[in-house]
């Protein structure tokens, strides 16, 4: 990189470790945990898009519309879908009974078990989901800036540690929105300098994109095993969204955070207009990418054509797209823009993940199983940035080890789809399910996220059909199990917290 890029990357991360230093200075257990509930519509918003828009997202969708399809781009409709369900189910939950953490309420609706076994889920899910973020975009800054991955992946998760351990929620949330406005800036740069180069019309890039490749943007074969199928797509990314924006304590957190109930729809109202432009946005870069590369091959790898190179090594080809084409085209600053974009991503990730897992640590397990009295101590506070350090860390040295288990997409999936999907069936029988006890919920969630893991294991099925899989097992399990326990008939659910106390 020229020395203006690496000024416009050292920039951004001072920039980034002052919100930790400004927040900082008078921190208590509210404001670090919620920012004391006051945070505005556009910061909840805009801190969700980013939050969960990780550095996995930056990298697959152009990769998915390089390398096979357009498919993907589906992810809106089940976007679209999953909002409304969010707004009106999960938000006023989450409000009205004024918990700390998402899992507080399963405590309430079935029994302390539960409360720490869907916390312990999350807590899985999330480091999971750190490390495949954080290595995701190692890949790509390595190859742009020209260091080694363990160096991008230790330097991103050291100052993402710090500004999260000083500033707490309201730093973590205002540094999102910046990242979100950096991403979302460079999503846009990077188009218009593709489309330069290739001096085509609109017209013809999608002509040529298209020339030769049928399915592109819908393919209903009923197959476990398509990249990229459209019943795979609308069903568990929709099942995914559900799970992230519903019950996720990452994005609950951010619900919890708002002034008001209202506040918290409208930021999930922001949020999904935020991806209808970031997601677009990616999928067009990789159409471009593959007409630019399908007329300048040997930029991209020596010898063949781009349709026999795809052949023969399709994921690892158009992981590099996107960066080759930075690294040989961006002019001296916009290439460091692009690698501060990346940061931005996974930063978003990291600083959310670990405040948000240092939260269902400390709440569902410190306080209420093991020292009930630590948070009323004055020097709480310096216990619970610890418990963000060691948590960082451990996301941190396992996103050194993420690369065997695939290319970004699949890893991300893989790594989240046995705990969220079981996670996600645990809310719904407690919402919907006045039948539903501790004991159906338990043994139905441990036996549907086992078999989950195996078929993991032991088939090589798209990555996306594990969400349905897990949640529809731990779903009709808990169900039929409700059948043959005892009734406890709760007075907890979705109608008794919401429907028969409408504001």
């Amino acid at each position: 990189m020229h020395p203006l890029d690496y000024a416009a990357v050292l920039a951004y991360m001072v920039l980034i470790l002052s919100f930790g230093f400004v927040f900082g200075r008078h921190q208590n257990r509210k404001e670090f945990f919620v920012a004391s509930s006051s945070m505005g519509w556009l910061p909840v918003g805009l801190s969700v898009a980013a939050t969960l828009f990780s550095s996995n997202s930056f990298v697959f969708y152009p990769s998915a519309a390089f390398g096979s399809s357009l498919r993907i781009g589906l992810s809106l409709v089940a976007f679209t879908l999953m909002t409304p369900i969010v707004v009106w189910v999960f938000v006023p939950v989450y409000s009205r009974l004024n918990v700390g953490t998402a899992y507080e309420y399963l405590e309430r609706r079935f029994h302390v078990s539960i409360r720490t076994l869907a916390s312990g889920l999350f807590v899985l899910l999330r480091i999971g989901w750190m490390a495949s973020a954080t290595y995701a975009a190692s890949v790509v800054v390595s190859k742009v800036a020209g260091f080694s991955e363990t160096s991008v992946i230790i330097g991103l998760g050291a100052v993402s540690i710090g500004y999260t351990m000083l500033g707490g929620l309201r730093a973590v949330m205002w540094t999102d929105v910046v990242q979100f406005f950096v991403f979302a800036t460079t999503i846009l740069v990077a188009l218009a300098l593709i489309l330069f180069h290739l001096e085509m019309t609109p017209w013809e890039i999608a002509a040529d994109y298209a020339r030769g490749r049928p399915g592109l943007v819908f393919d209903f074969t009923p197959s476990l095993t398509l990249q990229y199928g459209s019943w795979a797509i609308l069903i568990g990314v929709f099942l995914e969204a559900v799970s992230a924006f519903g019950v996720d304590q990452v994005a609950v957190q951010r619900y919890l955070s708002a002034r008001s109930e209202a506040t918290s729809q409208r930021g999930a109202w922001l949020n999904l207009a935020a991806m209808w432009v970031v997601i677009p946005g990616l999928l067009m870069i990789g159409v471009a990418l593959f007409v630019y590369f399908g007329r300048h091959p040997e930029e991209l790898a020596t010898g063949g054509s781009l349709p026999e190179l795809l052949g023969s090594e399709p994921g690892k080809l158009a992981d590099q797209a996107l960066p080759q084409f930075v690294r040989l085209h961006f002019p001296p600053g916009l290439a460091g823009l692009f690698v501060a974009a990346l940061m931005a991503a996974v930063m978003s990730s990291i600083d959310s993940g670990i405040h948000s897992v240092t939260t269902a640590i400390v709440v569902d397990f410190r306080d209420r199983l093991i020292a009930p009295h630590m948070h009323t101590r004055p020097g709480d506070i310096w216990n619970i940035r610890a418990i963000v350090v060691v948590v960082g860390m451990l996301a941190i040295a396992l996103a050194c080890f993420v690369q065997p288990l695939g290319n970004v997409f699949d890893i991300g999936k893989k790594l989240t789809a046995a705990f969220g999907g079981p996670l996600l069936a645990i809310f719904v029988l407690a919402l919907f399910s006045r039948r539903a006890n501790a004991t159906d919920v338990m043994f139905s969630v441990i036996l549907a996220t086992a078999i989950t893991l195996a078929l993991m294991l032991t088939q090589d099925w798209f990555s996306v059909w594990y969400w349905p899989i897990g949640f529809g097992l731990a779903l009709v399990l808990g169900w039929l199990s409700s059948w043959v326990t005892p009734n406890h008939d709760s007075r907890d659910t979705y109608w008794d917290i919401v429907m028969a106390n409408k504001q």
